[in-house]
């Protein structure tokens, strides 16, 4: 019989971080739990593109006391836009945004994914359009640039509120809430925790998720 604390054993990188103490997760690296429940989807590190606060929501999820497990993965290649995003301003500079099969496998063993990808509103949606053509699973968006469903629907990206035309539809996944306003690079606000954690817990506590 558990008293006091509850203990969480966490496998946290395939390989060492990024900082002092290795405090940042290096890219191609992903924190599992015993059960694959929740996954947070974050861009891989950078001068521009930073992990926080996708260890801020996985932290807060967890002290939440859920009994869910919480997994995190940092992209390989999570910098840039998809290479069928439109050309927007002229391009980008280095890579393009992908997932490798060893990815796609990681997402789809969990029941919900959270996808942080970043402030540029055209790239979040591409890149959650890209990641659910490549993986059947439900999602909650999580970003700093207002976006909503029409924007993802109009791209073909299947929600739960708004459906694109049949003929358009391109992902095999779902995106079933969506959390504006978590500023890149900062420990969101209680209100926005408040706002992840309600979603996370409504899906995974739904019918649609029961085993």
């Amino acid at each position: 019989m558990p008293m006091g604390r509850v203990t969480q054993v966490v496998d946290c990188r395939e390989a060492m971080g990024m900082g002092k103490g290795g405090g940042i997760a290096q890219r191609g690296t992903i924190s599992e739990c015993r059960y694959p429940d929740v996954i947070i989807v974050g861009m891989s590190p950078g001068r521009r593109h930073v992990t926080k606060p996708v260890c801020d929501i996985t932290s807060g999820l967890r002290q939440q006391g859920i009994e869910y497990s919480i997994s995190t993965l940092i992209l390989n290649a999570g910098s840039g836009v998809p290479p069928d995003a439109p050309n927007i301003g002229g391009g980008v500079l280095g890579a393009y945004f992908g997932l490798t099969e060893k990815e796609v496998r990681q997402i789809e063993r969990h029941k919900l994914a959270i996808l942080h990808h970043g402030n540029v509103r055209s790239h979040v949606v591409h890149k959650i359009r890209f990641i659910l053509a490549a993986c059947n699973i439900n999602a909650v968006v999580v970003s700093q640039a207002p976006i909503d469903y029409e924007d993802l629907a109009k791209i073909g990206v299947k929600t739960a509120i708004v459906m694109p035309q049949v003929d358009k539809i391109v992902t095999q996944g779902t995106v079933m809430a969506i959390v504006s306003g978590v500023t890149r690079g900062q420990t969101p606000t209680r209100e926005k925790m408040a706002e992840v954690i309600h979603a996370v817990m409504k899906l995974l506590k739904s019918q649609k998720f029961k085993e």
